[in-house]
This record gives C-alpha cells, structure tokens and sequence, in this order.
C-alpha cells in the first residue's frame, strides 16, 4: 500500500535469528524527493545512526555525486574521484544544492557541489571527470576474484545507536567479520533497497558514495554506546566503474592515542576491485 512517499510492506521480524512474527513497516521509496530547481525533500530513509534529526552522510554525499555527475555532463569524460566534506549535521530536511564547473577542460575538469539547509552550508564535494580513453590502455590484471554474494541474512543491528533510516533502507551480507555488532575488520556486499531519486537509476560513483561512507560503520572498533566515531570526510577514487547492484565493502578502522581515527576501505564489484575509500575520523566519549 503506498501512502505519500512510504510503501507500506508485510514482512517478518527476527529475534535471535529465527523468523517469529508478521509485522507492517513504512519503507520509503526514495532517499530524497524533488522539491523543485537544486532542491531535494530527505525522506525518513537518510536519517543516520547518531540521531534521529541528523542523515548519515552516505546519502547527501552520493546526492552531490549525482549532480556532480550530470551538471554539463560529457560523454567523454567520467566522474573518477569524489572528495567529500561534511561541515556539519546533514538535518533531514529540504536540501539546496548549487554545483559549478571550477577547471573546465576536454581531458579534465573539476566540479563542486555545496549542499545548503535552512541558509547554512552543511556538506561540500569536489569531483574529477577524466576523459574516457578512445583507444583503452592495457588495464590492470584482475587481483583475486570477490567471495560470492551470500544469500539473505538476518538483520545486523548496531548496539547502542539508530537503526531505523539508512541502516535499513540498505541490504546488507556480511561476508567477514560477523557484522555492525562485532567490533574489527569486515567485510559485506550492500546494495541500498530504495532509489536515490524516484524513478532514477544510481550512478556507479553515487552508488560507491553511498556504500562507501559506512567503512567506518562496518569496521568499528568502539563501542558505539559509548564512543561517537563520527566521520568528517569521505573520498572515494574508481579506476573502473562499477557494474550491479552490489558492491562488496572490506573495511578496516585505525584510532590513533588523540582521538582521530582512519576508516580505509576497498570496494568491488562481482568482477573484481573498483576502487578505494578514506574516511577521517573524529573520535570523542558520548
């Protein structure tokens, strides 16, 4: 049943790994609706694990991706690295974008999108578009293929914080280190369950954005309850773009003695590796 800009669904809840109980939830369709020219309505699906008014920064980050990607867009050129900024809580609200061209160029040209709420900057992303060689140079051999994708596994909650919104607005199948409730390295193919925008496909770098912002979430090595480990960038580079739904995220968190931590990350495809991505942490007591 559709109600606004929620599907209502039947499905079941788990406890203790076992399926005990029908259940009705609101899923959101999308992660944001258009509002109008560079405005976007953030649906209840980006809300992030910290607080119920603040977005995790996967969404509004694979958002500046997309109009990175399609302001003056080139077919010769691709979206090959996105550096991201996050000023400050990402509120789910309605969101203004403004994007310009700072380099043109046939070969290069670096864009930046700045995401507004209420009048304040609250995210900026700068991206390169690199021309798409005509004649391919040889690429790289492929590394050791990904494990396969698992079939469905029961939900992975994250002790301590949100659950609801983009946590579960993602598909998640942990591979390698048991999921969000075990702290260390990890390893999980995701593929988010809605849209970016209504009707829209997601772009390969918005797709790794989205993904790639929860190496830290994946890897964590505090304990949420008690510790916030809270990223204040995230970049992602592609050497090749990625083909699917899936991407597999094998993430590793380092925290240094004064409170600043290093979510490093790889992301692949069901083909092999297709890039890599950074987090800066800042990590304090709750």
């Amino acid at each position: 049943m559709r109600l606004g800009g929620r599907v209502w669904v039947r499905g079941r809840v788990w406890v203790g790994g076992t399926k005990q109980c029908d259940s009705v939830r609101a899923v959101d369709t999308a992660f944001y609706e258009p509002a109008g020219a560079g405005s976007f309505v953030s649906t209840p699906a980006t809300q992030g694990p910290w607080s119920p008014g603040a977005q995790h920064a996967g969404p509004p980050s694979a958002l500046a991706a997309h109009l990175l990607a399609t302001a003056e867009p080139s077919p010769t050129q691709r979206l090959a690295t996105v550096n991201v900024d996050i000023l400050r809580p990402v509120p789910v609200a309605k969101l203004t974008a403004r994007t310009r061209v700072i380099r043109p160029g046939r070969r290069i040209t670096l864009l930046e999108t700045v995401l507004e709420a209420d009048g304040q900057e609250v995210l900026q992303a700068r991206g390169w578009r690199l021309e798409i060689a005509a004649d391919g140079p040889p690429a790289s051999p492929a590394a050791i293929p990904p494990p396969a994708i698992p079939g469905p596994q029961p939900p992975s909650t994250f002790a301590g914080v949100r659950n609801e919104g983009y946590l579960t607005a993602m598909e998640w199948r942990f591979v390698a280190g048991g999921g969000f409730d075990v702290p260390g390295p990890c390893t999980a193919w995701v593929r988010p369950a809605i849209p970016l925008l209504p009707g829209e496909d997601i772009s390969p770098m918005s797709r790794a954005l989205l993904v790639g912002d929860s190496g830290n979430g994946i890897s964590s090595v505090l304990d949420p309850a008690r510790f916030l480990f809270v990223n204040v960038d995230l970049k992602i580079v592609l050497h090749r773009d990625p083909a699917g739904e899936w991407l597999l995220l094998d993430a590793a968190t380092t925290i240094g003695p004064d409170g600043t931590g290093l979510a490093a990350s790889t992301l692949s495809d069901t083909a092999g590796l297709v890039g890599r991505g950074s987090q800066t942490l800042v990590v304090a007591a709750r």
